[in-house]
């Protein structure tokens, strides 16, 4: 078994991107969260996703299908904002944020959007601490959100964005739909099981992971450790 050392200085350089077609893409998002978890987020911290997007485009209903998985996988025990059913989009994006939970403090806000790209990061998944800027890529201002950020390259930009964003492959957002949300409910069951701020000597690598590390497959820049229960 393999062990990394890793640190909140460390973390906060980190901005991994994932193969979403990896055969181990859910194992790498979820520990990749996790390790940012741990570097941003204080013990007992509420924790709130909010999945940014509409499904009245195909390359931004990434958020609103991963709000609807995460519903589904976890139920009621996680609390997530932006569904199918019930967007977060740039109309009450602010006023989602002002509604948002906690109990005598600011939550701990994991955010997911969709994002446009170069060729060759179409398909990839990105975790980094921070807030993503939604509507960015169509040059639209709009609130910051997250204390930590996933974001999954749909397309190619810098060019009729709008277009582009309606004209991706749905196979291909649904796939990166299932990974995400995947890799977030893994995530959240973990630091449920432990300290999320505490990484002890017991840490070690989800087997797929571990394997993905070793041969060499995982970014050489993804945070390396996690807590398993």
């Amino acid at each position: 078994m393999r062990c990394f050392e890793w640190s909140p200085e460390a973390s906060r350089e980190c901005d991994s991107r994932i193969d979403s077609s990896d055969p181990s893409a859910v194992e790498l998002v979820s520990a990749s969260i996790t390790l940012h978890m741990q570097a941003c987020r204080r013990a007992a911290e509420p924790v709130v996703v909010v999945c940014i997007g509409t499904d009245r485009s195909t390359g931004d209903a990434l958020g609103p299908l991963v709000g609807t998985s995460l519903r589904q996988l976890d139920g009621d025990a996680l609390r997530v904002f932006g569904t199918l059913d019930d967007p977060v989009h740039a109309a009450n994006l602010a006023d989602v944020l002002r509604r948002l939970p906690g109990r005598g403090s600011e939550p701990f806000v994991l955010a997911v959007d969709a994002c446009l790209g170069q060729s060759d990061q179409v398909g990839t998944i990105a975790v980094g601490p921070g807030p993503v800027r939604p509507g960015a890529g169509v040059n639209k201002v709009l609130p910051a959100v997250g204390s930590v950020h996933v974001t999954g390259t749909v397309n190619v930009g810098g060019f009729m964005e709008y277009l582009v964003l309606q004209n991706t492959r749905l196979s291909l957002v649904m796939r990166m739909a299932r990974v995400i949300a995947q890799g977030i409910v893994s995530s959240i069951r973990l630091c449920r099981g432990t300290d999320a701020t505490d990484v002890g000597e017991g840490a070690v690598m989800m087997p797929d992971a571990e394997r993905a590390f070793n041969e060499g497959e995982a970014p050489a820049h993804l945070p390396r450790r996690v807590v398993i229960p």
